[in-house]
């Protein structure tokens, strides 16, 4: 019984090492964060569809993100403000909460609209 509780003993001391270099390291535990740009492209696609791209972003306060979309092809974008549980476009119907947003999480943002193909 003694030996085992040394055997075990020993196995937390190395794992607790190992895990102690692993971090030093470089090593994650848990899933990857994804970066506000990947999580935009994301909501984006789930409101305007596969087509969407986003054609600048930028990064806001916090975890906000802010740029344009549009769909591929086509010369028209709209604004949006992306935080992690939300995002709001411009020509949502909600715009005087989307231009609160934009003054909240991204103030200057004021980029020209970028033309397709033009990033």
């Amino acid at each position: 019984m003694n030996r085992m509780i040394v055997a075990l003993g020993a196995a937390v001391v190395v794992l607790g090492g190992f895990s102690l270099y692993a971090v030093n390291q470089g090593a994650r535990f848990g899933p990857r964060q994804t970066t506000p740009a990947e999580r935009a492209l994301s909501q984006v696609r789930e409101q305007m569809g596969a087509e969407a791209e986003v054609r600048y972003v930028e990064a806001g306060r916090g975890r906000a993100a802010c740029g344009y979309a549009g769909l591929k092809g086509r010369k028209e974008a709209v604004a949006f403000v992306s935080r992690p549980n939300r995002i709001l476009m411009s020509h949502d119907p909600l715009t005087g909460e989307f231009a609160t947003l934009k003054s909240r999480y991204c103030p200057g943002f004021d980029a020209p609209v970028p033309a397709a193909g033009k990033s």
